[in-house]
């Protein structure tokens, strides 16, 4: 039977993009979980050999405007106590600290736009090594504490925990090496509003994919390539 992997989507245009060549190219199917529209169990993430949350433009301390959230963040709970696979990215970095009971809030600043991380020791010698001083896609406006138990892999100026690692097979992104610079209009166009409430020229974003976006997918693809590998052996 082929493998599955499950990507749990906020909002259509944040989705696996690099990611779904990625895990296809390793024998995965992948199958979508669309949060808000598709019921959340406990055991809604725990069938999958893969699991990816992916970002959107909600905090996962909203629950009161927007009730899924909880049982999204149990689901999630779930499945890091299974020991299994699992990637989140931005929002889903920040599910994935909500189930181990960090906090998440709003952090000073609103990061958006490609810029670099400072890797920490565990960073340098995991494998987010390579990015270096690449620049990558931030776009987010919350922060997470580090879970208790996990490694902290990398920081911004305004963002302490930008990475953090469980178990070699539990990893969380708060940015993003999954975008597909050729498809970047359509966040563009999905968060309009933000940029404009942020006072952020979407040319200036449109320059950075164009000119940053290249280096930073060609790394983006072997990190996630090489993660997964290593997420699967440490998880059979």
């Amino acid at each position: 039977m082929i493998k599955q992997c499950l990507a749990v989507r906020h909002v259509a245009f944040e989705d696996l993009g690099l990611l779904g060549p990625v895990v296809a190219a390793r024998g995965y199917g992948v199958r979508f979980h669309d949060a808000g529209i598709q019921p959340f169990t406990e055991a809604t993430l725990l069938e999958p050999e893969l699991v990816v949350v992916l970002g959107g433009p909600i905090g996962v301390y909203e629950q009161a405007s927007y009730p899924f959230i909880a049982d999204e963040i149990a689901a999630v709970a779930a499945r890091i106590r299974a020991d299994k696979p699992i990637l989140g990215i931005c929002l889903g970095a920040q599910m994935m600290a909500a189930a181990l009971h960090a906090e998440v809030a709003p952090g000073p600043v609103k990061e958006i736009g490609w810029a670099p991380l400072t890797l920490t020791g565990d960073g340098q010698k995991s494998l987010l090594a390579p990015l270096g001083a690449t620049p990558v896609l931030h776009w987010h406006g919350d922060n997470c504490e580090l879970p208790n138990g996990c490694a902290r892999l990398a920081s911004t100026p305004h963002c302490p925990v930008q990475a953090f690692l469980r178990k070699p097979a539990q990893l969380a992104l708060q940015f993003h090496l999954e975008t597909e610079p050729a498809r970047f209009e359509s966040w563009l166009v999905g968060h309009t509003v933000e940029l404009a409430k942020a006072g952020i020229d979407p040319r200036e974003l449109r320059k950075q994919a164009r000119t940053l976006g290249p280096a930073t997918r060609e790394i983006g693809q072997k990190i996630l390539g090489a993660w997964l590998d290593k997420a699967v052996g440490a998880a059979v």
